[in-house]
């Protein structure tokens, strides 16, 4: 991890600077995911944004402009105006080699594609992340299979995968209308685009993403879209689907096929059979917490020589209260050791969150299905408006922002 820091990210250098705009991102905040859609606008205008690990629960630090200034009163965003000393001695004070704080400039907005059918047929309300950029004012693009596959990953740096099946299973819930009505569309895409199956689709998807990633793309998956992900690409060439879903049966040796080589995050998975709603032995049954006690731990880094993971999970709350998704927890023993661990539950045994990277590229996994979800309370989407300090939410925010970390130029 020290050499990933040492390429990418760079201390901001002490140099002077006119009044600056300081957003803390402690408990005085009042909207913290607002305060992402501020750093982000900042980006869009070609202003440089400082992101201060560590500090006050990872506050941003930008020049003073009556335009920027403005944008937080808008938005309602706690927000203090310092003056260049004050600004110095605060980046002195992160510069300090004994303190766990850094910070790292944020110089270019990512473009954002979500991976979602939503349209004017499925309306898709309660995908975490469209609800969280849409909140904190994020600009991003709708893109789905037509367009991956038509190579529309090109024109972005950042890919959300949430909800999703590429295992070409619909899913494995289609007893709602609107499931039925996405399993229609994808069949009929498929075979229009030359595919015999709807699997075999989502299979070259899967692949493309994967490649999106390794040239340098930043991927997020959600809930059932990690762990599908996943699962489709360890399956290439293999059939797993039953008849109930493809038409005809799975390989009755499918398992012992699966290629975990060419998956991201899991190996040595165990398939679920066909009338299981689970896919595989990742998900951890949803059970296994009471979601209105229970809480998980995101864990903590060194800010100076693991900034990636310190950027990851920045927050001003380390315990997040559990929620449920299709798939709910990820199974520890299911996990590479590749894969950095960056949230799990209070046994150790489910992990909530986790980091890798892919040649050039980096992606990371995130468990459940909205971070303030409550089961029972209905399929309808979350109003952000309620929870505007949520830390689940924060996470995702994060990862909306780590790519515009660039790295420095060597000397030659």
């Amino acid at each position: 991890m020290r050499t990933l820091v040492i390429m990418l990210l760079v201390v901001v250098p002490l140099i002077g600077r006119g009044n600056s705009i300081l957003i803390p991102m402690d408990e005085s905040q009042r909207n913290h995911l607002k305060a992402y859609g501020v750093a982000f606008y900042a980006l869009q205008h070609d202003v440089t944004v400082d992101w201060l690990l560590n500090y006050r629960g990872g506050s941003f630090l930008l020049p003073h402009t009556p335009e920027m200034q403005q944008e937080c009163l808008i938005r309602g965003i706690s927000h203090e105006i310092i003056s260049d000393a004050a600004t110095t001695k605060i980046l002195e004070e992160l510069s300090s080699p004994a303190v766990n704080m850094n910070a790292v400039k944020l110089e270019k907005a990512p473009r954002i594609a979500v991976y979602s059918p939503k349209n004017e047929f499925i309306l898709d309300e309660t995908d975490a992340v469209i609800l969280v950029l849409d909140y904190a004012e994020i600009p991003y693009k709708i893109i789905y299979d037509e367009e991956i596959l038509n190579d529309a990953l090109a024109q972005f740096d950042w890919l959300h995968l949430h909800h999703e099946d590429f295992t070409g299973q619909h899913g494995r819930h289609m007893r709602r209308n609107q499931s039925r009505i996405e399993a229609d569309i994808q069949e009929v895409t498929a075979q229009r685009l030359g595919y015999k199956k709807v699997s075999e689709m989502k299979l070259a998807v899967a692949k493309r993403i994967k490649a999106f990633c390794a040239a340098g793309g930043y991927l997020f998956a959600m809930c059932s879209g990690a762990e599908t992900f996943d699962i489709a690409l360890a399956a290439e060439g293999v059939d797993i689907n039953e008849s109930t879903y493809d038409g005809d049966d799975s390989d009755p040796s499918a398992q012992q096929k699966l290629d975990f080589e060419k998956s991201l995050a899991f190996e040595k998975f165990t398939l679920e059979p066909g009338y299981s709603r689970r896919f595989s032995d990742i998900n951890v049954n949803r059970d296994y917490f009471d979601s209105s006690k229970d809480f998980f731990l995101v864990y903590q880094f060194s800010a100076k020589w693991d900034v990636v993971p310190s950027m990851l999970t920045q927050n001003h709350e380390n315990h997040i209260r559990e929620f449920h998704g299709q798939t709910t927890a990820f199974n520890k023993y299911v996990v590479k050791p590749t894969s950095l661990i960056l949230a799990e539950n209070k046994s150790k045994s489910h992990v909530r969150y986790i980091y890798g990277e892919l040649q050039r590229g980096h992606w990371t996994y995130y468990s459940g299905h909205d971070p303030e979800g409550v089961p029972g309370r209905g399929r309808g989407p979350t109003d952000l408006n309620l929870f505007p300090n949520s830390p689940g939410y924060r996470l995702i925010l994060n990862n909306v922002l780590f790519p515009s970390a660039r790295k420095k130029k060597q000397k030659t």
